[in-house]
């Protein structure tokens, strides 16, 4: 659910990454930020836990795009991916405009993959989202390391409604801007018809 400031003339949108912990969700984020213009960028916030390093979530404005005389700011979120908070996925996916899910490649990954993937269902749904209603989009992201599964496999397990997917290696930014790109044009063409 977009916010719209009035008094700043913006149309605020969430697209939250989503999938299960060590998928590469705050290295897709970090690597945005690094090359996203100062100007265009907040700061990037992060909340880290005690017992995990992985960032409980990360905040990142990024300007892009004009409705009816209104800039669009996209708001970028990871959720954790572990198992144990689910409280917080929950919370982080409140008023959600787009989701990107971050599968890992890895073979060994994919149970990890596939049960994270019912959770965002599970957790959209009790929220009143369906997936397939929802700009989406997945990004299959490690595809660099030796023991990663086929992409047509991948894509029978996870890719069910046939949204866009993307290869990716965050680190080195392989398909992180092109996933990002899909799902800001889905928010901004849902935008389009309700403004």
């Amino acid at each position: 659910m977009s916010f719209i400031n009035y008094s700043s003339r913006e149309i605020n949108c969430k697209i939250v990454y989503y999938g299960p912990g060590l998928c590469g969700k705050t290295t897709n984020l970090q690597y945005i930020y690094k090359k996203t213009n100062p100007e265009q960028k907040g700061k990037l916030i992060s909340l880290a836990t005690e017992t995990e390093r992985t960032l409980f979530f990360d905040f990142l404005p990024l300007a892009l795009g004009d409705i009816r005389g209104f800039k669009v700011r996209f708001h970028l979120y990871t959720v954790p991916g572990q198992v144990f908070y689910a409280a917080s996925r929950k919370l982080i996916l409140k008023g959600v405009d787009g989701v990107v899910f971050v599968a890992d490649s890895q073979i060994e990954r994919m149970e990890a993959n596939i049960e994270s993937f019912e959770d965002l269902k599970i957790n959209l749904a009790e929220q009143g989202y369906a997936l397939e209603k929802l700009p989406f989009a997945i990004q299959y992201n490690k595809r660099d390391l030796p023991n990663v599964a086929p992409l047509d496999e991948m894509n029978k397990i996870l890719n069910g409604s046939s949204v866009q997917w993307f290869e990716a290696v965050a680190p080195a930014g392989v398909g992180v801007f092109e996933t990002l790109k899909s799902v800001a044009k889905q928010v901004l063409l849902e935008l389009k018809k309700h403004y």
